[in-house]
């Protein structure tokens, strides 16, 4: 407990920077967070504020920045639907609402404590690639109506149903506002990136707004003030709502750890530093439930924010609760101008996030990757987008695990076949034990067995984090028969940080199937040079001793 109240002020001046330049990209996609999920702006606020500063607090990873995110508020509109449905209004279901949140909460901390935050690093690369591809659409599809003018439906289904109002009375306006928002988010980074492209088309676009005094719906009046505690009606619920409410905490708290525990990977390949899988749960928990008691929307690590807090300076929890802090300013004195926030200017923030959530590097590698990946990823980025979010997810888990079971019993069977044919005396040996006494302290050979899938993936992590820097790496995969997609995006990122500290990487002794799919996804030959990968480890030698020589 006392290093709860312990701070590491060696890097003030950058936590503070970092957590202040965090809190401003932060506030506009707060507002359209929260206008998203149909609880209104202030919720989008509040749920930022209080996790952005109390998962900081007690959270694992020290640079991450939490709040609510696309994949979070997605799920929380739609506990939103499922509860007033169920309720009969929002005025009537809120206390369930939050509730809901509460408890997601909750048990984000009985995970962290039951230590489950280790397993959820086996999903496949497949299965979150769809979810997040899935996300970002239903994203995208939700902002048509506001760019067009109008109430976004609450279903992706009536999105398609009913375009054709929309479509038959578009506000030009609310259109031209849409489209400059995005214009200038994608654009101003190339003039300067000092200060975010979020906000300055959020102030921009919004004063043109006002300008030309067009009529286009806003967000609406914004409480100011400390926001205050919702916890009575939390405590008068309906029998019926249970069911609702407990499935749909679950689901919550189960996306909400996936979203924080893969940003803190992030976080953790960015400060060559590793985060605590368990004390990051524990901290959302406690985030997460803060912000349902006052109304907020619940969240996650929240990538986007991280990357900018920890390229603006952000190492320690200091910079995450500066985020937090910032945001409460906000509360206290802007809240008032915020109401005349165009809702398209919102929808233009919301497409560019949407775009940013969608996994392209997935999307591309489809035709390269083993047909069984591909399917599992497009079944579950259309139960996503379609269906339900949870239940694709749980899809594409049990599709991936059998698929995985079948490949390695073809894969057994293959392999038992070629030692009856003794194929392996066809390959010379080689004495590593003469070449690393040649190349004693400047070379380094990882020999990979077995199939390199979604199940080996954090082995191989924890592997590249213990590697020292050397000239030379060599990766050998003669007992490799096999690499699907999460061991494929591992391994690039296994080979961009040997390759960014100056290591030269070589692959040796490649099996059919690794090598097309390396192959085909310009990994090797193509990140690593074709000179660099050789058919067998033999080769090796004469090629590092030429390399030495010319060095010398």
């Amino acid at each position: 407990m006392r290093s709860l109240f312990k701070f590491d002020l060696s890097n003030i001046r950058g936590d503070v920077f970092g957590g202040i330049t965090a809190g401003i990209v932060a506030l506009p996609l707060a507002l359209a967070f929260g206008v998203q999920s149909g609880l209104g702006a202030a919720a989008g606020i509040y749920g930022a504020m209080a996790l952005g500063f109390f998962a900081a607090w007690f959270g694992g990873t020290p640079s991450q920045v939490s709040g609510p995110t696309g994949p979070m508020t997605v799920v929380s509109a739609g506990v939103a639907i499922n509860v007033i449905a169920a309720a009969g209004g929002l005025a009537e279901g809120m206390g369930a609402i939050l509730l809901t949140f509460m408890i997601a909460g909750a048990l984000q901390i009985v995970m962290g404590i039951a230590k489950v935050g280790k397993y959820i690093r086996y999903v496949p690369y497949p299965v979150i690639s769809g979810f997040m591809t899935g996300i970002g659409l239903i994203i995208i599809l939700l902002q048509v109506f506001p760019m067009l003018g109008y109430k976004s439906p609450a279903a992706i289904i009536d999105v398609f149903l009913d375009i054709h109002a929309p479509l038959s009375a578009i506000n030009y306006h609310a259109l031209l506002l849409a489209g400059l928002t995005y214009a200038i988010i994608m654009l101003f980074p190339r003039i300067t990136k000092k200060i975010p492209s979020t906000l300055i088309a959020l102030v921009a676009v919004t004063g043109l707004a006002i300008a030309m005094a067009w009529d286009v719906p806003h967000i609406g009046l914004i409480p100011e003030g400390l926001p205050k505690l919702h916890l009575v009606g939390i405590f008068n619920i309906e029998a019926h709502l249970w069911s609702t409410i407990i499935s749909d905490a679950i689901a919550l708290a189960m996306l909400g750890a996936i979203d924080s525990l893969l940003t803190s990977l992030i976080a953790d390949s960015m400060t060559r530093t590793r985060h605590n899988s368990e004390r990051e749960l524990v901290g959302q928990g406690i985030g997460n439930m803060i912000a349902a008691a006052i109304g907020g929307l619940p969240g996650a690590g929240a990538t986007m924010r991280t990357v900018v807090n920890i390229n603006s300076g952000g190492k320690t929890r200091l910079s995450g609760m500066v985020h937090g802090l910032l945001l409460l300013t906000v509360l206290l004195g802007l809240g008032r101008f915020a109401q005349y926030i165009p809702l398209s200017v919102l929808a233009g923030i919301l497409i560019s996030v949407g775009l940013g959530i969608m996994d392209i590097r997935g999307i591309k590698q489809l035709r390269h990757v083993p047909r069984s990946d591909a399917f599992v990823l497009v079944l579950v980025l259309l139960f996503t987008v379609f269906f339900d979010l949870i239940q694709a997810v749980a899809l594409g888990l049990a599709l991936a695990s059998l698929l995985f079971m079948k490949r390695m019993g073809d894969e057994s069977k293959d392999r038992s076949r070629s030692v009856k044919l003794n194929d392996f005396l066809k390959t010379p040996r080689f004495d590593e034990l003469e070449f690393l006494e040649l190349m004693r302290d400047k070379v380094i050979v990882k020999d990979l067995h077995g199939p390199i899938h979604f199940g080996f993936t954090s082995s191989l992590q924890d592997m590249a984090a213990e590697l020292p820097k050397v000239p030379y790496v060599v990766i050998r995969m003669k007992d490799v028969p096999f690499i699907d997609q999460s061991g494929l995006n591992t391994l690039i990122e296994l080979i961009d940080d040997l390759q960014v500290i100056g290591t030269e990487v070589f692959i040796t002794d490649l099996q059919r199937q690794p090598a097309r799919v390396l192959g085909e996804s310009g990994i090797a030959p193509g990140r690593v040079p074709v000179s660099n990968v050789l058919p067998n480890f033999g080769t090796l030698l004469p090629l590092l001793q030429e390399r030495e020589a010319t060095a010398n």
